[in-house]
């Protein structure tokens, strides 16, 4: 039998000491991760990082970022606007709103250079923007908020910028064919039926013709017009109808509105008024006359002036007044609306009275 061999206890010394510690070297920050995780660690930053770069870039290409851009970055100009002008009592309302509430609703842009934008949309805004930067010099109106956008081709930039407006506050009539007419004169449409498919596509066949009747009226008048888009519906397609049958009373409305220049829409619709309802008949001078005024007083036999007491208070050029002297069958016009078109148109109207015919 094979005899055991006996072991001898361990040395109580070395029992009583704690085991050696092997030193290793760590790529690392002293006492940092391992190598591999800190390599992994680093890895995953900069992949979130690069995430987030791009989910921002898509968002600012998406248009679902806003930005605050300065208004010296901003072409109003970019597209032919389809609003002519601004009221100025509603100008003063939204400039009244940016003040106690600050932007609300951000504006429509698309990126053309490094730094400057074209304007699609919110016209209004942006004017009321630099009105009151301009009157107050406060920082916080040198900078709009605005979506940055990505038409795909003018042809929907216009329709973005129309549309935004239509659904608002609403173009005139007017405006909206003046807004065609303009984007077919820069080649973005090729006729007139297809931008108005194109810019109007949700309007009613029937408002698209009335747009299209209107363009027959920007195309004879638009030169000779200062408030146009004020015209009414009604009033519109009776000029119109002047332009497609009576083109000779275009000229001569184009020449009464050519002789100075109309102080305010009130004046400017008056004279279209006026001109419409003489030739419709509904009578001779009435474009010039005030039907309101006190009945004509009898004929006297002395050669008594009959100034400022006309049984007819007279409108001449562009709404200006026109004093009637009466004495001893004589009538005498004096005043700022008795000009050379006046003359003419006046002498038309006797040479008609003469002729039944």
């Amino acid at each position: 039998m094979a005899k055991r061999k006996r072991l001898t206890p361990a040395d109580p010394a070395i029992l009583g000491t704690e085991p050696p510690v092997l030193e290793t070297k760590s790529i690392g920050l002293p006492g940092g991760p391992a190598p591999i995780a800190q390599v992994a660690g680093d890895a995953s930053a900069s992949a979130a990082l690069q995430e987030l770069a791009s989910e921002v870039k898509r968002a600012k290409d998406e248009g679902r970022m806003i930005l605050d851009l300065p208004l010296t970055q901003i072409d109003a100009g970019y597209l032919v606007r389809d609003r002519m002008m601004a009221e100025e009592e509603e100008l003063q309302i939204l400039m009244d709103s940016l003040r106690r509430r600050g932007q609300q609703t951000p504006i429509e842009v698309v990126e053309i250079a490094p730094n400057a934008y074209g304007l699609i949309s919110g016209w209004r805004r942006l004017t009321a923007f630099q009105r009151l930067f301009k009157e107050s010099g406060d920082a916080k109106f040198a900078k709009i908020k605005a979506l940055i956008r990505d038409p795909d081709t003018a042809e929907d930039a216009y329709v973005a910028m129309v549309e935004e407006n239509e659904v608002r506050v609403g173009l005139s009539y007017y405006e909206r064919a003046r807004v065609t007419a303009k984007a077919i004169e820069q080649g973005i449409f090729p006729n007139e039926r297809h931008a108005l498919q194109v810019l109007f596509a949700s309007a009613s066949r029937a408002r698209r013709s009335k747009i299209g009747s209107f363009l027959k009226l920007y195309h004879a008048l638009d030169d000779d017009l200062s408030f146009a888009h004020v015209i009414p519906e009604r009033l519109g397609m009776g000029l119109v109808k002047l332009v497609e049958e009576e083109p000779e009373r275009i000229e001569a409305l184009r020449g009464l509105l050519g002789v100075a220049p109309v102080p305010n829409s009130g004046a400017e619709l008056h004279i279209l008024e006026s001109a419409l309802k003489e030739a419709n008949g509904e009578s001779s001078l009435n474009w010039a006359l005030d039907t309101s005024a006190e009945p004509a007083p009898k004929k006297s036999s002395s050669p008594v002036s009959q100034r400022n007491k006309a049984p007819l208070e007279l409108v001449g050029a562009c709404g200006k007044p026109v004093d009637m002297e009466y004495s001893d069958g004589v009538i005498t016009l004096t005043g700022p609306g008795v000009t050379m078109a006046f003359r003419d148109r006046l002498q038309s109207w006797l040479n008609k009275s003469r002729d039944p015919s």
